[in-house]
């Protein structure tokens, strides 16, 4: 900026004011200024930038990627929300690795982003000592994993969910209802499982041994543990599957098996992915607001950065029914 000020034979606050726009000059200092700037191929330093007002404008998010879509829609709420609000959103996948996870919530840290979404896994949590390093860069658990951090909680309302689906699928007419669950160290999987059990005894209802398959949250698992239903002496009517990509591995099955959705199996599904609408039929499921998710993280990070000594808070966002043509 020194140089480009020497050229035109400004000051470097006009060079300022001309890059930032942010006060009148002249448009014959102007033209002086970018001639220069265009002279020596100036380029403003960000990273000068984030150390005199100690503030980088990025969002750091720590995420295990998965082929479950889910994910890819939470990320995209997240970018868009940050994009509105004047933010960079860097993106590290842990891929489901503790060191790994470590090693990237180290580097975010380091880059001084001024918070921190956390999304990976239950399986492990992010180190304390890296977190304690920072005190100052606030984070949101976007997930059920126990957080002993400052930061804020969101979560999504998995019993209330679970049992909403069971309960359409009993509204509908199914009694012999089975369930795919997720995993069950991770607490949505157990919640949304808990919802199915509190539904089916509610109403009376008899759960056959096979009925409740755990699996994973993914295509494949939907797909096998599908086959297992399939296999058994008396087959259910419906299955609720505990999350949409698992279905899609369902209507697979059932498509090899030469089985009508839902004339021969009800499904019923929770996300509400894009995909689950433009499914043959489309999918019945339970709508989780990824958008909102991504908004919600992004504002509530905000207010923590304005406001660093207001309470922790715990976010739960509320599931709705999507009735469809699967049940």
């Amino acid at each position: 900026m020194k140089d480009v000020a020497r050229m035109a034979g400004v000051s470097t606050s006009t060079v300022s004011h001309v890059i930032n726009n942010n006060r009148f000059v002249s448009e014959a200092v102007r033209e002086k200024v970018d001639r220069a700037i265009s002279t020596l191929n100036y380029a403003p330093s960000a990273l000068a930038r984030s150390l005199k007002l100690n503030q980088t404008h990025t969002i750091g998010m720590l995420l295990t990627a998965s082929s479950n879509p889910f994910y890819a829609e939470v990320v995209r709420g997240v970018e868009e929300s940050c994009y509105e609000r004047g933010y960079s959103l860097i993106l590290c996948n842990t891929a489901g690795d503790e060191d790994r996870m470590n090693r990237s919530l180290e580097t975010l840290l380091q880059k001084r982003v001024d918070g921190l979404l956390i999304m990976c896994t239950e399986s492990h949590l992010p180190s304390a000592a890296i977190l304690n390093r920072y005190p100052s860069i606030p984070a949101v658990m976007m997930d059920w994993a126990p957080f002993e951090g400052r930061g804020d909680i969101i979560q999504d309302n998995a019993l209330l969910g679970g049992e909403l689906a069971t309960q359409h699928l009993i509204d509908s007419g199914y009694t012999r209802i089975a369930c795919i669950s997720g995993p069950l160290d991770k607490t949505a999987g157990r919640m949304r499982l808990q919802g199915y059990y509190h539904a089916m005894e509610k109403n009376g209802l008899v759960i056959p041994a096979g009925y409740v398959i755990n699996s994973d949250f993914e295509f494949q698992g939907g797909y096998s543990a599908m086959k297992e239903l399939l296999a058994l002496a008396s087959p259910p009517q419906a299955v609720f599957t505990s999350n949409d990509a698992m279905a899609v591995g369902v209507y697979h099955a059932l498509f090899e098996a030469g089985l009508r959705i839902p004339q021969d199996m009800a499904v019923m599904g929770y996300d509400d992915i894009e995909l689950a609408r433009y499914l043959t039929p489309p999918l019945t499921t339970i709508h989780q607001p990824k958008d909102e998710l991504g908004q919600l993280a992004i504002d509530t990070l905000i207010h923590r950065l304005n406001d660093p000594d207001a309470s922790q808070q715990t976010l739960v966002l509320t599931p709705e029914l999507v009735v469809r043509a699967s049940t």
